[in-house]
């Protein structure tokens, strides 16, 4: 079989993105380079660090948004805006464990996910937009950190169950 009859049998990117990956993991496996769509696999392999940047900083927005609900209702907090913290930190975290070049990228996020969160927060609590700080009061050590919870101490059991 010559290279111009298995690139006409090999699926188009646009036609079966699936399957395309499929064929080309195969591709590369054998070692046939020259068949390789080299554009689009390219582009593939770049868009898998943007997609984990994406995954932190929406992460890191969702966990600011809890962060402030946290300390500014400390009367209204429930048990999953606990969890929700918690799994926010955990899931950062691993992302930064499997690629740690992205350690540093959480603390260029802060202000856009912040300002955000903060809109959120005002939506959502009903408090009056002036209650909650135009800068993020939190140093990025402490909103990752599983012991951190700003606002008044608080006991498990002083949560309200849902």
């Amino acid at each position: 079989m010559n290279k111009i009859f298995r690139r006409q049998q090999l699926t188009p990117y646009e036609a079966d993105y699936a399957q395309w990956c499929a064929e080309q993991g195969a591709l590369l496996r054998e070692g046939r380079v020259s068949d390789l769509d080299r554009e689009n696999l390219a582009e593939e392999i770049e868009s898998l660090g943007r997609s984990d940047k994406r995954e932190i900083a929406n992460r890191l927005g969702i966990l600011l948004l809890h962060l402030l609900k946290w300390q500014f209702q400390a009367g209204k907090r429930k048990a999953g805006w606990l969890l929700t913290i918690r799994e926010q930190r955990h899931q950062i975290k691993r992302l930064i464990d499997e690629s740690p070049s992205l350690k540093a990228y959480p603390q260029t996020q802060i202000i856009s996910e912040f300002e955000f969160a903060r809109l959120k927060a005002i939506d959502e609590t009903g408090l009056p937009e002036g209650d909650f700080p135009t800068d993020c009061p939190y140093q990025i050590a402490n909103i990752l950190n599983q012991d951190f919870f700003p606002g008044t101490p608080w006991l498990p059991e002083q949560l309200v169950r849902d």
